[in-house]
């Protein structure tokens, strides 16, 4: 029996510990990510929410903007959720073809949840917690857009390994986002 796909987590600053509960639940073995030597083996990564400018300046100073994009180039399975869309697209690790707004929806006070239709994850809708969350502005040709809220995309697609959204999955109960993360990487694992 193969053994459980090892997901990293990237632990530099926000919510990660959430997200490392919701994967240890669906049976995926975890690690905290805080430097490039945590990267190696991995065979998911999740980016979470938090500030995405605190979390710009640590993976800077731990040097993990380059190991990073490799890792994601290489076809790695991953989830970015709210700051985490922000550190992926254009502007920060370029990995993500999509410029965003940060906070778009309005400061702490004004956070939110919703109901979306997420294309392709799963039937039926999701429930999205916006907290200070971020849209996206513009996306590239080979992004494909999920799920918008007010007429503005949350939830984007690049290629067969990159999903982004402005919410926090790991705060609403429903886990379809982390399984896809899972089931991707299993995936990645028989096929090679």
């Amino acid at each position: 029996m193969p053994q459980p796909p090892l997901v990293g987590v990237l632990a530099i600053q926000g919510g990660f510990e959430a997200h490392t509960r919701v994967l240890e639940s669906l049976g995926a073995r975890t690690r905290e990510v805080r430097t490039a030597a945590e990267l190696g083996g991995l065979q998911a990564l999740v980016i979470p929410g938090g500030e995405s400018t605190t979390m710009s300046l640590g993976i800077e100073r731990e040097g993990l903007a380059e190991p990073l994009r490799e890792l994601v180039r290489q076809g790695t399975p991953t989830l970015g959720t709210c700051a985490g869309l922000i550190v992926l697209d254009r502007d920060h690790l370029g990995l993500l073809d999509v410029t965003s707004r940060r906070n778009a929806f309005g400061c702490q006070v004004r956070s939110f949840e919703a109901e979306l239709e997420l294309a392709g994850v799963g039937e039926g809708q999701l429930r999205a917690v916006f907290i200070r969350a971020p849209w996206v502005e513009e996306a590239g040709p080979g992004v494909e857009v999920l799920a918008e809220l007010d007429g503005h995309p949350v939830a984007v697609s690049q290629g067969d390994n990159l999903l982004a959204v402005a919410f926090h999955p790991e705060l609403s109960g429903d886990d379809r986002l982390h399984r896809w993360l899972v089931e991707c990487a299993q995936r990645s694992t028989l096929a090679s």
